[in-house]
């Protein structure tokens, strides 16, 4: 008899997924469809106010951003709680409900800008155009950056939780948001470059600007992870690393 032991697999010591039924599931399942409100609505909000830039100065530190930087970093916030919760497959699923939500959004506002403005409307023709007329590219450049940013944030954090048998909840956090932002960062101000919504000029000091903002960020969002999945462990009776079946 062979006395061989088996390949040790860090997924095996995570603990199976629980299947919830009744109330439990329902509950389950509009917590789920509230983080994903919140992550389509912050990812929209961010297609449509991204042209504005602001400065932020406090603690010695000074950046140039868009303001579509307050609300996008808690998309990875919400990623990043879904994916502890639900599991990726249904963090993967919000991310496409996000990208069908922006390409809806592009569509409505594409064919409002093409009707005119009535002659008493408060907003006419050429000021719906300077804030809504370069949308279609910048969406466009967003969304591929996106798109590869939040799968590799999902992929990351998955990688890790298995890596630390769903130990070190914060390691996760941040070793997969950082890096998907800073990719996603740098995807994004490439792309807007190159068909002229920014000067090439401004790369550089953007791109630094958004990295230190966004890391930043994703360090005090690590607080508010703790504060969610702690939540919804008691709520739901789950042990640490174990994801809810839905």
């Amino acid at each position: 008899m062979s006395t061989t032991p088996a390949p040790h697999s860090t997924a095996s010591t995570l603990p199976p997924a629980r299947a919830l039924e009744g109330a439990a599931r329902d509950r389950a399942l509009l917590t789920y469809l509230m983080l994903a409100a919140v992550f389509v609505a912050c990812l929209v909000t961010c297609n449509l106010v991204f042209r504005k830039f602001f400065v932020f100065e406090g603690w010695g530190l000074s950046f140039e951003q868009s303001v579509g930087l307050l609300a996008y970093p808690l998309t990875f916030l919400v990623t990043d709680i879904i994916s502890e919760i639900f599991g990726p497959r249904k963090a993967n699923l919000v991310v496409l409900s996000g990208l069908l939500a922006s390409v809806v959004t592009l569509a409505i506002v594409s064919v409002a800008g093409q009707t005119s403005a009535a002659a008493w409307s408060p907003v006419t023709d050429g000021e719906f155009a300077h804030v809504f007329g370069q949308t279609a590219v910048a969406v466009g450049a967003s969304m591929a950056a996106y798109l590869l940013a939040q799968f590799i944030d999902v992929h990351f954090f998955h990688f890790w939780k298995r890596q630390t048998q769903g130990k070190h909840l914060w390691l996760r956090n941040n070793l997969s948001t950082i890096p998907s932002q800073v990719l996603d960062t740098l995807t994004v101000l490439l792309l807007l470059c190159a068909v002229g919504e920014l000067p090439w000029e401004r790369l550089g000091v953007l791109f630094l600007n958004g990295v230190a903002f966004k890391s930043l960020v994703a360090a005090l969002d690590t607080p508010l992870v703790y504060l969610g999945v702690g939540w919804m462990r008691r709520v739901f009776q789950l042990e640490p690393g174990q994801e809810i079946e839905l």
